[in-house]
Parts: C-alpha cells; sequence; structure tokens
C-alpha cells in the first residue's frame, strides 16, 4: 500500500464509455443551453469513424477523448442536423485551441453543416481556460470560440453536486475525489465506497449503476488488499438495504426450501445471492448468457472467490475475457 499512487490507470476507456452512455445528460449538465436546442425525441447517433476519417493525419494527444455526434435541432429549416465535436482534455496543451479549430473546419468541410465544438477540460490547471483560437493576416480574421467547462470549478460546488440527480454529477465527483485522493489509499478507499452507496440512494435504474459503478470503479483504482474490502463491503450493503440487485439470504433460504440448519442455509443463501449478483452484472453488460457459462458459475461454491469475480465481471471488455478470468481462479 505504501507504493499507491493512485493514477489512472487508463483515461481513455472510462470517459469514452460514460460520455456513450449517458450523452443527454453530459450536455445537460455542462452546456444546458445547447441540451435546450436540440430535439432529443429524434435521437442521435455516434460518428467515431467518421471522426477519425477526418481527423486521422492530426496530432494524437495524451488523455483526450473525443466524440462527433450527429443531433436534430429543435428548430426548422433545411440544417435540421448538426454535428457535435466534444472533447474530453485532460492534460494542459498550448495546441490545444488550434486543434479544436482545425477538427471543425475539416468537419464542415466535409460535411458542408454547421459543427458544434465542446470542450471539457479535466487537467489541474486551474487557470489554463482555453476557449477560442484565431488571427488576424492582411485585413481577413478568421476565429473559432468554443464554449468550455472546467471539473475543477465543481470542487466548490460539491453541494451542488450532492443535489443533482444529473448522473453526470457522480462522474464529477468521481474525478475530483479520484484527484483528491492520489497517494492516499485510505482515503480514495472511502470516497469509492460513499459513491457507490450513493447509486443506489439516488434510485437509478440497474443499468445506470452498473455503468456508474462501472466509470468509478475503473478510475477510483485501489490497493489490491482494499479493493477486495471495497467488493465484500459493497456487497454487505446491498444485502442489508434489501436492493433488487441482489436477492436477500433470507428469501433465497425460502425459495430453494433450505432446510438443513440456518447456519448452513445462510451460507448456502450468502453464496446464492453472490452468484446472482454476479449473473445480473454480466446480463446487463453482455445480454443472454450461454447455459454452459452459468453452469460454469453455479459450480463455485466459495464466496469470496464470486466477490473476487465481481470486479473482472465489471471490468472484462467481452464474455470470454471474464470466462478466462474464471478459469484462471478456479
Amino acid at each position: 500500500m505504501n507504493n499507491f499512487t493512485g493514477s489512472y490507470p487508463n483515461y481513455d476507456s472510462p470517459w469514452k464509455e460514460i460520455l456513450e452512455r449517458f450523452f443527454p445528460e453530459c450536455m445537460l449538465f455542462f452546456f444546458p443551453d445547447a441540451h435546450a436546442a436540440i430535439d432529443w425525441s429524434q435521437g442521435y447517433t455516434f460518428m467515431d469513424k467518421e471522426l477519425q476519417q477526418v481527423v486521422r493525419d492530426a496530432e494524437t494527444g495524451l488523455r483526450r477523448v473525443d466524440k462527433l455526434v450527429k443531433v436534430m435541432l429543435r428548430e426548422s429549416g433545411q440544417e435540421a442536423w448538426v454535428l457535435i465535436h466534444i472533447e474530453i482534455q485532460g492534460d494542459q496543451e498550448a495546441t490545444f485551441p488550434r486543434r479544436m479549430y482545425i477538427y471543425n473546419y475539416r468537419l464542415f468541410d466535409k460535411y458542408d453543416r454547421r459543427i458544434a465544438s465542446f470542450a471539457i477540460l479535466t487537467d489541474d490547471n486551474l487557470t489554463w481556460r482555453p476557449h477560442q483560437f484565431g488571427y488576424d493576416i492582411l485585413g481577413c480574421r478568421v476565429q473559432l470560440d468554443f464554449p468550455t467547462t472546467k471539473l475543477l470549478d465543481y470542487e466548490s460546488q460539491w453541494a451542488v453536486l450532492e443535489a443533482s440527480p444529473n448522473p453526470f454529477a457522480v462522474v464529477v465527483m468521481a474525478h475530483l475525489q479520484t484527484r483528491r485522493t492520489r497517494q492516499q489509499a485510505a482515503a480514495r478507499y472511502e470516497a469509492k465506497l460513499g459513491l457507490a452507496k450513493l447509486l443506489y440512494q439516488r434510485g437509478y435504474g440497474r443499468s445506470e449503476i452498473l455503468e456508474l459503478f462501472r466509470f468509478i470503479d475503473w478510475i477510483m483504482t485501489l490497493p489490491p488488499e482494499l479493493e477486495e474490502q471495497f467488493m465484500t463491503d459493497i456487497v454487505a450493503y446491498e444485502e442489508r438495504e434489501r436492493k433488487p440487485y441482489v436477492t436477500s439470504v433470507e428469501r433465497i433460504a425460502s425459495q430453494r426450501g433450505l432446510e438443513q440448519g440456518l447456519e448452513k442455509g445462510l451460507e448456502e443463501g450468502l453464496v446464492q445471492g453472490r452468484r446472482e449478483m454476479l449473473l445480473e452484472t454480466l446480463e446487463a453488460r453482455f445480454g443472454d448468457l450461454p447455459a454452459e457459462f452459468v453452469n460454469l458459475l453455479e459450480q463455485i461454491d466459495d464466496p469470496q472467490l464470486l466477490i473476487g469475480l465481481q470486479r473482472p465481471a465489471i471490468t472484462s471488455d467481452t464474455l470470454e475475457a471474464f470466462e478466462q478470468a474464471v478459469l484462471a481462479r478456479l
């Protein structure tokens, strides 16, 4: 634990996933005027491949996430749809405003549509606030102004974040707590546990809780011994609060007719509860599970092993990758 640094293990992936899952909520939280101008009932389309084709020869900076989204506007007219380019910038970078401008004009040139550029600044420099790029030459002026939001500004608005029902308030809290608790494993553990419990207290649905939990777990890394304790505490909390994601020990024992004594019944019920939580997590992420895979999990009766598999269930990119994690532990 003495070597704990608390740095981000992978910055891009969690932000990409959370932005895709909660894009309307992201726009509402950070850019409410733009959100109000979009007709969300018409849906929206991510165009990541198209973005890469347009800017593939541009330099790729570190700790950066770009998204291109096609949206419909509420206003009538020929340009009913526009493109939103949104970038999450994790480092202070001198060429960042220029890149925002380049992406904007290249997208405009390709699609002949208005391009709205937005930036979410997640860096640690409170004074770095890029918001425009332009130049003057021989009486000609070119300029792009783009809205930005700075996550550090929410440090002084913690009460607002706690009161907001928007899932992106949790995302901001997780980012700020990760930043606060660098090299502080015990503080990171308490902050992570508090945020995880907050997901249930806010009454989010199962899919929302799983996606937000995945983001929190991904960026708020802990030393192995505290990760194990964290998962144990989460399972205990769910069982104690009787949340719908883990069937209670008592109900499992009743349904399965466990008549072999209270102690054994509780132990078997606990194992089944943890197994069912694992299955629900996997079904929420990967859909219907193959019967042979379910049978594999049914053979596991070690509650600590089931707890240890919860994190791979949340972080594995594919069901096959999770299966390999299971087999490696058997």
